[in-house]
Formats: C-alpha cells, structure tokens, sequence
C-alpha cells in the first residue's frame, strides 16, 4: 500500500486549504481512511476518519465544523477540506490506512498501518 499526501502549505488564520491523499496497492474502498496530524513537539493525534464507503465520518473535536472529510472510491483519493484555520491548525498532516478492513472509525494511531509522507500545514496569525 502506497499512501500519497498533497496539498499543504502556507495559509493565513481565517483560510482554508484542501489536502489530498492518493492510495494504491489494493480495493480502496474496503478500508477505512484517517487523517492525522504532527505539531513540533508533540504526538501525533487523530483529525478525522471516514469509512470504506465514505458513509460516515468522525471528527477530533478540535476540527468539528471546520474540516471535512470526503473520498472518492473511483480515483482512490481521500480529502480533506480545511476551513476556518487557527495557527494551533499548524502541523504535518498525514493520511493513513489501516491493515485490518474490519477496523471502523478508530481515532488510535496504532490502529493505522500505512501512512503517508506527510504534508507541512501553516497558518499564520
């Protein structure tokens, strides 16, 4: 499994930003999706999961009501549309993929296998 992140950057608070993550190596649309994110210094902590069929979601709730999650089965990509953004949003942002199919909506980092390379969010004040 290969996990492809995109889209980070340079944002000033207020702002919005969409990253992507394309995902190949097997049926994508079996396996649950997350979205994660790194601050310097910090642990790694969950943003938002979506499930295999992209009917349902959940959220940190840090990020309810400012982020979506969406994905798109037939392109093997999951995004996430980030609104509203606070300069505590600043952090690497990772997409990742659980081994085990029967995993749903798991917040816990060790729950996810594969992971992508990352992709640098900054908002500034």
């Amino acid at each position: 499994v290969q996990l492809q992140a995109s889209g980070g950057g340079l944002v000033q608070a207020g702002g919005s930003l969409r990253l992507s993550c394309a995902a190949s190596g097997r049926t994508f649309s079996l396996y649950l999706m997350g979205w994660f994110r790194q601050a310097p210094g910090k642990e790694r902590e969950f943003v938002a999961t979506i499930s295999g069929s992209g009917g349902s979601s959940r959220y940190a709730d840090s990020v309810k009501g400012r982020f979506t999650i969406s994905r798109d089965n037939a392109k093997n990509t999951v995004d996430l549309q980030m609104n509203s953004l606070k300069p505590e949003d600043t952090a690497v942002y990772y997409c990742a993929q659980p081994y085990d199919r029967s995993v749903g909506a798991s917040s816990m980092v060790w729950e996810y296998d594969y992971w992508g390379q990352g992709t640098q969010v900054t908002v500034s004040s």
